[in-house]
């Protein structure tokens, strides 16, 4: 069975293995909130560790939002584990501060010896947007979107890499600004934030949860987006959004966010594709809306390969 929590709502996750056990990170708030809408401002991130990405058990939850003043004084949300290459671990986060009514998006970074305790680096983010090419208070607009840190080591690469959604500063349409932002580092610690990767007008104005892989040979970019940020014509074609895939070339050249395809499942959220112990990929996701109604559960993790047209389909 998947990660259901009788007092918790779950929903965007992140993993990490180290060798013997699966840990997954989440996003969690209580039920007694009444309404999941709530949940946004009211997270923490939880922590539970599998054997065999079903079976799960809870630990001690992995990190909090911060006293004021600090860049994530009212929420701690999506992230990403990586290994350091001292053995040690690091996870990126997105934080956001009362301070500025939760309206600026950055991201922050924790340090772990064995993923089970955690220690912030400090209360100032690691990476914010660049007003070059992405929305920023100080440029004026209502709202600095900048969260979901996937970092990975890009082929031919000895640097990291960290994939960012975030808004464009122009667009023709102001309904499909996103952006795949990007940053790059030597040492995980010192970022530069980059041009975007992706070109505006293509279809969304909101793509969440980055995450790039290599899947059965097939170089692939995973994201989701809800259905009030697709595209009229998208709408128009019966799609009401979810989990996207993109298959793309192994240095992010030229992707095309219309090439994004909708995996067959539309109650499902914020995805991560996992190898299994065996090697095999696996889709993780939280269960949205069923029925109107919203679940709030990790589903038990689908087998998938990826197609270089069709992008991620079921095995």
């Amino acid at each position: 069975m998947g990660l259901k929590l009788p007092g918790q709502w779950v929903w965007d996750s992140w993993f990490a293995f180290d060798g013997q056990k699966h840990h997954a990170f989440y996003l969690q708030a209580s039920r007694a909130l009444g309404d999941p809408e709530r949940r946004h401002r009211n997270t923490t991130v939880g922590h539970a560790i599998s054997d065999d990405l079903k079976n799960w058990t809870v630990v001690a939850d992995a990190i909090a939002p911060s006293e004021a003043p600090a860049f994530d004084s009212w929420t701690t949300w999506t992230g990403s584990v990586i290994q350091e290459p001292g053995g040690g671990w690091r996870m990126f986060y997105t934080g956001t501060s009362r301070e500025d009514a939760g309206m600026r998006q950055t991201i922050g970074a924790a340090t772990s010896p064995d993923l089970m305790t955690w220690t912030k680096v400090e209360n100032l983010p690691v990476i914010s947007a660049d007003h070059r090419w992405y929305k920023t208070l100080d440029e004026g607009f209502s709202n600095e979107p900048f969260r979901d840190p996937w970092v990975f080591k890009m082929a031919g690469e000895d640097i990291w890499t960290m994939l960012v959604t975030a808004e464009l500063k122009h667009s023709e349409h102001p309904r499909q600004a996103a952006a795949m932002a990007m940053a790059k580092s030597s040492d995980l610690v010192n970022w530069v934030v980059q041009p975007p990767l992706s070109k505006p007008d293509q279809g969304f104005g909101e793509t969440e949860v980055f995450q790039y892989e290599v899947v059965d040979g097939v170089p692939i970019i995973l994201f989701c987006c809800g259905p009030i940020w697709i595209s009229d014509e998208r709408k128009a074609a019966g799609e009401i959004g979810g989990v996207y895939s993109i298959p793309v070339r192994e240095d992010l050249e030229d992707i095309n966010f219309e090439d994004a395809t909708l995996f067959d499942d539309t109650t499902l959220y914020a995805s991560r594709l996992v190898q299994d112990r065996d090697g095999g990929w696996n889709l993780i996701a939280f269960i949205n809306h069923v029925d109107g109604e919203f679940v709030g559960e990790l589903c038990d993790p689908i087998r998938v390969t990826a197609d270089p047209i069709l992008g991620l389909i079921r095995k």
